[in-house]
């Protein structure tokens, strides 16, 4: 969601900043701003509606000199998308701010301040802070304990960066709830949302922990933790490169990371597949005890990784004889749970911040779960860190909003899962080996399915002046169906919907007709001949079909269907092969369409607020 960029430093900050922010475009927002500090100038403060770029020119037509200064990129929660409520908020001209997150209680405080004679400017949540740390300041209080007195007043989720007008010394940030990450240079230090926003002038980094907060100064960074404590935070090295955030030849990231798949894989598959088998290594150290106490199994996750973890469910059930629930995480947050003996509790998250996800592993760690597992692609994420066991997928950035590669990694990690799973049931070596065999050969399937991108491209062309589109699936295919149709309406903005192929006639039928496209996944396994019936259905009232099925699938074009062949695969591996082609799809219409397919609107790529 939003982005934040901060730096102390020798040197000029306002180009680092605004590369910054161009780095953090893919969360997704709607406005951008930045305020400097500078002897010239003291607070210097611009804001622009739309896109970083719009933000750039206002600073090239208006230089900002100064060596410290906060930036941000707002995704709109409380009030509008406009100037106005864009940030840095800023409260007596002294001091300025920029937040992540929501807080809750801002009603109250915006009265109190409203009552101590405050104005206000913008009707985000975030101004009452800015008002906060400014009363505090003005009782006589240095930055540091300013805004440590805010903090504590404050309910719900932040990520702040705070400087004042007065002591252009330090550069104070605060954490709770929102991601925040302090990157650590040579007489300059940095805080962002996200370390990809930092790559470009360091690689060393520390991860806050919830309810930190750190003063920033040129020669060093303290730390105190929720208890007052001063604390020592490890510094990490990244090993992301700094251009691993560009486009290269494509497109859009979109596109790239489609192409990127075989790779990934291949990436979360090195270093944990034997020569016939999954090495339980692979989880932890602990793994493979904790594993075969297992007795079920609750998978939480949203959006994308929801569907990753409904395929798995099909997966744990069948080969490990497990019982396997799977929830939305903003749902499971907020009702009562009944927790099965011995049982896993696994979260799934690309970022390893959304902010549902996240608050289900904390209620799961006092519920009573056996352990905990994240299946993630951020290894300093908080999802990482509080989990007791962890799977990374090794998908690299995903800087598109639709996620692409980092679904086909999280199926591949819960295959993983599964398969040791099955082995502590008592799976036999022959199956264990057919499973690690189809892995190893996943990569270069792949490759084959992307070969036919441009017979997709040239399909989506059908698709462009539709409204409705209609997406079927039976088994574990109608997970991919829903993933499908999410993809569509992502990013082209037309409605879809998935439903399992059996469901037709309890309802969807009565939307069917010449004008509505139904785009059906058949891969050759027991349930295919009830899936053709159920396309019979679709045929004879009129609905024009696109099947996608392998090459052993008996069905020929015919007059209403269209048959896309994708090469021979294993019901096992099947989720993973059918996913791509529904990508593309979703990509080419999207292009075609001309919408913004790497920043779709209304939409952001890490949650991180309710």
């Amino acid at each position: 969601m939003c982005g934040i960029v901060g730096a102390i430093a020798q040197r000029p900050v306002a180009a680092i900043l605004l590369e910054g922010l161009k780095r953090l475009e893919y969360r997704g927002y709607d406005s951008a701003g930045l305020a400097v500090l500078s002897t010239e100038r003291g607070m210097h403060r611009l804001r622009t509606l739309g896109k970083v770029s719009k933000l750039a020119e206002a600073v090239a037509a208006e230089p900002m000199p100064g060596s410290i200064g906060i930036a941000h990129t707002r995704w709109a929660t409380h009030g509008e998308p406009s100037t106005e409520n864009a940030h840095p908020h800023l409260s007596g001209e002294r001091c300025a701010i920029v937040h992540n997150g929501i807080i809750e209680n801002h009603a109250t405080l915006r009265a109190e301040q409203l009552a101590a004679g405050h104005t206000f400017t913008s009707q985000t949540d975030t101004e009452v802070v800015v008002h906060a740390v400014y009363d505090a300041l003005a009782a006589g209080h240095g930055l540091t304990d300013a805004v440590r007195r805010t903090t504590a007043r404050l309910d719900g989720a932040y990520a702040l960066g705070v400087i004042d007008a007065e002591d252009p010394s330090q550069l104070i940030a605060a954490r709770q709830g929102s991601p925040l990450v302090i990157g650590v240079g040579f007489q300059e230090h940095f805080i962002a949302s996200d370390v990809f926003a930092l790559l470009p002038v360091t690689n060393r980094f520390i991860f806050l922990e919830e309810g930190d907060l750190a003063e920033l100064r040129l020669d060093g960074v303290t730390i105190w933790d929720r208890d007052g404590r001063v604390v020592e935070r490890p510094v990490r090295e990244s090993s992301v490169a700094a251009d691993s955030a560009e486009r290269g030849e494509y497109r859009h990231f979109m596109q790239k990371e489609i192409f990127e798949q075989p790779r990934a894989i291949a990436d979360t598959l090195e270093g944990r597949l034997a020569a016939e088998h999954v090495l339980p290594e692979a989880f932890g150290p602990e793994a493979e005890a904790v594993l075969a106490r297992v007795e079920a199994v609750t998978i939480v996750a949203c959006g994308t990784s929801y569907h990753a973890g409904l395929v798995a469910k099909y997966w744990i059930e069948a080969l490990a004889d497990l019982p396997c629930r799977v929830e939305v995480a903003s749902e499971y947050r907020y009702r009562k749970h009944v927790v099965p003996a011995n049982a896993l509790f696994v979260t799934i998250s690309q970022s390893g911040e959304t902010a549902d996800s996240l608050a289900a592993l904390r209620i799961a760690k006092d519920s009573g779960y056996a352990k905990t597992l994240a299946i993630c692609n951020v290894p300093e994420s908080s999802l990482v860190r509080e989990s007791d066991l962890v799977l990374l997928t090794h998908a690299g950035p995903e800087i598109g909003v639709a996620s692409t590669k980092a679904f086909t990694t999280q199926l591949v990690a819960l295959l993983l899962l599964t398969v040791n799973l099955a082995r502590t049931r008592g799976m036999d070596a022959a199956a264990e080996a057919h499973a690690v065999g189809l892995l190893r050969g996943l990569s270069s399937q792949l490759e084959e399915v992307l070969a036919i991108d441009p017979q997709i491209a040239a399909l989506a062309e059908r698709f462009v002046e539709k409204h409705h589109c209609l997406f079927l699936g039976r088994g574990e295919e109608y997970p991919i169906a829903m993933e499908g149709a999410l993809k569509l309406k992502e990013i082209s903005y037309i409605h879809a919907e998935a439903y399992p192929a059996g469901e037709l006639k309890h309802g969807p039928l009565a939307l069917i007709d010449e004008d509505m496209p139904v785009v059906a996944v058949a891969p050759n396994n027991a349930l295919l001949e009830k899936l053709k019936s159920n396309l019979e259905e679709v045929r004879a009232r009129g609905g024009q079909l696109f099947v996608f099925a392998d090459t052993q699938v008996p069905m020929q074009e015919e007059p209403g269907i269209t048959v896309i062949r994708l090469p021979e695969t294993d019901d096992l591996i099947d989720p993973l092969v059918f996913t791509i082609p529904l990508q593309l799809l979703a990509y080419h219409v999207a292009t075609l369409k001309g919408t913004d397919v790497d920043q779709p609107r209304n939409l952001a790529k890490s949650v991180t607020v309710e």
